[in-house]
């Protein structure tokens, strides 16, 4: 039996990166896995990857509409059973320091991470006390404990989930449903391996493990947190950095 064996779950831009690899993580511990994701021809691929419409369903989704969010719940229940885990991994970057950052880069950060974060909180909570609880893993960031250069608007965001994280923790515990959180740092994905090499080299100096993390490191995190080994925890936020800014 898997750790998620029978469980309906629901991942955010899962269509590529650290998303498909919960999703991967999930299918394999025996959950059924809907994707939401904005990019149709990587979801219904990625849905392919994960052994087809018996365990995987891509949904187009774009978290900052509430409505498309219930929508995808409404998919993955009426495919699959009750809801009984949902990960908010949805999100974008766009770096630039304060001085140069356009307002609609700094909204655009904002409405996909934190408000999109929400959505697919109050939705996943919602149908979760309905049916005897679940659990809720929003994916935070490094960036959102200390702050990084270029990142004002991913920084607030993701210091935001993490307050949206405790508060919406106390809101639903009662009901059995849990909502925790995770901070990746330097993770090995397309994204991070197309920065300058010595931009990579700084970063792997600060960290004490003195490597980045795979996905599928997140992925097994994620998991503890989705899963009842983690029966007892809510409100929790857990770095996953190697050390880094410790």
């Amino acid at each position: 039996m898997g750790l998620l064996e029978g469980k309906t779950a629901v991942v955010t831009g899962a269509a590529r990166g650290i998303g498909l690899e919960i999703a991967r993580t999930f299918v394999d511990q025996g959950a059924r896995v809907v994707i939401g994701d904005i990019d149709d021809e990587a979801g219904a691929a990625a849905v392919s990857d994960l052994g087809g419409q018996d365990t995987a369903r891509y949904v187009h989704c774009d978290v900052r509409d509430g409505a498309a969010v219930e929508a995808m719940i409404d998919v993955a229940e009426e495919a699959f059973g009750p809801l009984g885990v949902f990960v908010n991994n949805a999100g974008i970057t766009r770096d630039a320091t304060m001085r140069k950052m356009t307002e609609q880069q700094f909204d655009d950060i904002i409405a996909i991470h934190l408000k999109g974060t929400w959505n697919g909180t109050r939705a996943a909570a919602g149908r979760m006390r309905g049916h005897g609880g679940g659990a809720i893993v929003n994916l935070s960031s490094i960036s959102g404990k200390v702050g990084l250069v270029g990142q004002t608007n991913y920084s607030a965001a993701k210091a935001g989930i993490v307050g949206l994280t405790k508060a919406a923790a106390k809101e639903v515990a009662f009901a059995g449903v849990r909502v925790n959180a995770v901070q990746p740092g330097l993770i090995r994905t397309a994204m991070t391996l197309a920065m300058p090499e010595h931009v990579w080299e700084e970063k792997l100096a600060e960290i004490p493990m003195g490597r980045a993390a795979e996905p599928s490191e997140v992925a097994q995190v994620v998991l503890f947190l989705a899963s009842d080994m983690s029966s007892y925890m809510t409100g929790t936020v857990l770095e996953i950095t190697g050390g880094r800014h410790i």
